[in-house]
Formats: C-alpha cells, structure tokens, sequence
C-alpha cells in the first residue's frame, strides 16, 4: 500500500473516535499488553513524561517536549488528535513519523493486530512505540487520549505525571461527575512517581490526594507554587511572563488559558529536574518561545493574517471555550466567528456563552460526528446567535473573508475538526488565488 492507503486503511479498518465517538473507546488494556508484548514491550526502553487532564493536555505536551528539546535530549512526541496529517500524532525531534514506516509497520504486522480488532487509537499508540523505540529516543511526551486509567498510554511508567485540569467532557465514557471524572484521570498515577495538577477545585483535590498518598506518590499542586508573578499580554502576539525562578519568559502561545498552563508546566519542569533530567533556565524560556517552530504545534489561538484578523483555536468544551469566548469579547473588534461543534459535546452550554454582537457562520466538519449546520443554525437562533449556515468549512470560511472589512476580526472554532478542516483547506485556497 501507499501511505496514503494505508492511512484510509488505519481511518477504515479501526474504530475510529472522531467518526464514532464512544463506539470507538475500548474499556480495558487487554489489545494494548498484546499488541506491547507483540513488539518486545518498545515502551520500556526510554524515558516518558505522562500528560492527561481536560483542557490544555497538548499545549502543556508540545511545550514540555520543546523544552526538553532546547535542553537537548532526542524526545519523541505523542498527541492526538492531529489537525492536517496523520503523522502529526508521533514526532520526534519536531519531525514526524517517515510515512514509510507508517505503510511498513501496517503491512508486516497486519496478520498479528487484525484478530484482535483494536481501535485506531491502541494502534496508533503501538505504533508511536515502536517509532520511539527505534529511533532511541532519550524521552518521551505522552499525551492521553481520553481519560487515563483505561487508556491505552497508561502501560508506561513515567518519570513525572502531569494532569491540567478536570471538566465536564466525555461525561458519558468518564462519569457525570467532577469526582468521578478525576478519579479516570487520577488512574496515570504511579506508585513513587511525583505527579503535577495543573488545576484543583472543591471536588477534585481530595480524589489526587487520595490516589496520590495510596501510592506514595509526591503530589504538587501548581496553583500553589506562585512562579507566575505577572502576565502581559503583547500586541504582536504571545504572553511576557515575570516568573519567580526563571526571570521573564515570552510564551508563543497567546491563548488566554495558557497562562494557567505556563504554571503548570513550570512546576512540571521542578519535578523533571528533580527526577534527573538537566533543564538549564535558557532551555525552559527556548521552549516557550520556540515550541510551534520546535514541534510543530498549531490550532491554538493561531493567528493566520492580520486584515481582517483571522484566528483559529481547536478549543471544543464549555471549559476551552469560555477562555476563548472572553479574549474575543476583549479585542474590540467587529466579529465574524466561523462556528461548527461535534454532536456528542454541551452545544447548548458552548452557544450560551457565544457573543451575540458577532455575525456568525455556521458549518459542519467532514467528520460523522459533525452537527449539521442548519441542526446548529437553529439551535443557535434561540441564543440570539444569527448568521448563516454553510454544508462546509471553506464555504462558511470564504463568506466570512468576502464579508469582512480590514479592522474585523474572523475567528474559527469549536471544535477541532473545524480547524483541521481549515488548516487543510487554506494551501488550497491560496494555489487558487
């Protein structure tokens, strides 16, 4: 097969989360043990850092990967989901995957895997593996899929645990409640290994201390820490942090919850060098600055031309998206907002917080669990939320460009497919100019 075969192959042939949703969640890491000691347990032979939580999951990997980088470890990268490729998902070194050991690992392990029926996702995580191992990788990222204790990344046993935060999201696969829902995160949790929450509330820090002093596990919450003294948001884009160990660090990432990200990471790298890893203070502020050049992170409050302003973020939750919600409100600037969500998340709650002043677009993405765009229009409507709807994301997109004045702003998002859809769509669009 072609790689691109095989990709339709891997999309077709698995049960795929974006095309099905919780059809695709396999309970349990019965596939996963089989397909790891298939391949001679690959994730046994380097380093790992594990990164679960709701919200900020791959901004936190990407950055603690550049990091590690800019100190000059080999460090592989595991994310999900990825926006315009597939090899998105396993980089190392910023690089990703050589599509021929994508065709490779498919074609000569197809007999073995194919009884088994795994998802697309314990797959993909067997094959990140093996990448890593054969690319003898210093550390690993790890970033989880969905939850943590069943999920498929959860065989290895990291240097440092890291879990951002805890809200509502996958409720049906995770549990109806905060406490339940941290209790699935707090499962990456190791005996003996320090393990960082990027964010507590009432309901969710008894269930890390628990977990935590069970396995005698060091557990530091970053919100305690007081690294971050000041933030100020800059006119050419990114975030200038006055912190208290690192002096000024200039974040690339100009998103409004990175703040509470940047601390989270910052206590993550106390504990990285605690466990042996040598970060000098240059390479923490080079991963920062550099990350979306260093691993190639994009979808995050990603500015894409200047007049109009066009931003995009892969925010898709009630608790993404009220960061973003309240950075467009500050921007005073007219709005476009190109909007489109995936059937199975709060719409109601996400159209709630929506500014009514903006002219809207709504779309579906080229994923089964698309909401159709008239279905959203008209929910839309009783929010007091008016515009159009568009069978695509370029349509919707190219309405909203031909419509705006210079000093607009265009912003697309709510959902993650959308922004893959545009970020796959705008090389087009430019060849066509």
């Amino acid at each position: 097969m072609t790689y691109d075969e095989t990709v339709k192959y891997l999309f077709n042939a698995t049960p795929l989360f974006q095309n099905i949703g919780s059809g695709a969640y396999k309970e349990g890491l019965y596939n996963t043990w089989q397909l790891d000691k298939h391949f001679g347990h690959p994730h046994t032979k380097f380093k790992t850092i594990h990164v679960a939580g709701t919200n900020g999951k791959g901004s936190c990997s990407h950055t603690l990967a550049a990091i590690l980088q800019s100190a000059g470890y080999k460090v592989g990268l595991f994310t999900s989901p990825h926006l315009v490729d597939f090899r998105e998902r396993i980089r190392v070194n910023g690089k990703m995957i050589d599509e021929q050991f994508v065709v490779d690992f498919v074609d000569s392990h197809r007999a073995f895997f194919e009884p088994l029926h795994p998802s697309f996702f314990e797959l993909t995580t067997a094959m990140a593996f093996c990448f890593f191992a054969e690319q003898k990788i210093d550390v690993a990222v790890v970033e989880v899929g969905l939850g943590g204790r069943l999920d498929c990344t959860n065989i290895i046993t990291p240097q440092v645990c890291v879990i951002t935060n805890i809200s509502f999201d996958h409720v049906a696969l995770l549990g109806d409640s905060l406490e339940k829902i941290a209790a699935e995160k707090a499962g990456i949790i190791k005996s003996g290994v320090p393990v960082v929450v990027g964010e507590a509330l009432p309901d969710t820090r008894p269930v890390f201390e628990n977990k935590a002093q069970s396995l005698k596990a060091p557990l530091y919450f970053a919100e305690e820490s007081n690294e971050i003294q000041s933030v100020q948001f800059q006119e050419q884009g990114g975030i200038l942090y006055e912190t208290a160990h690192y002096g000024k660090i200039l974040g690339a990432l100009s998103g409004a919850c990175q703040t509470k990200n940047t601390n989270t990471i910052l206590c993550a790298v106390g504990r990285m060098k605690e466990a042996g890893f040598s970060i000098p203070d240059e390479a923490v502020k080079k991963g920062f600055t550099q990350v979306c050049e260093t691993t190639g992170l994009m979808g995050r409050w990603q500015k894409l031309q200047s007049a109009p302003l066009v931003i995009c973020d892969t925010g898709h939750n009630i608790a993404g998206i009220q960061y973003v919600v309240k950075q467009l409100k500050q921007m005073a600037r007219p709005l476009r907002i190109v909007l489109g969500m995936v059937n199975d998340k709060d719409i109601s709650g996400v159209l709630a917080m929506m500014p009514k002043e903006a002219t809207y677009y709504f779309c579906q993405a080229n994923v089964k669990r698309a909401l159709p765009h008239d279905e959203i229009k008209k929910m839309a409507e009783s929010y007091q939320l008016l515009g159009n709807s568009y069978h695509s994301v370029s349509d919707a997109y190219t309405a909203a460009l031909e419509q705006a004045e210079s000093e607009d702003c265009i912003f697309i998002g709510g959902s993650s497919f959308i922004v893959a859809d545009l970020l796959a769509y705008l090389p087009k669009r430019k060849m066509n100019l």
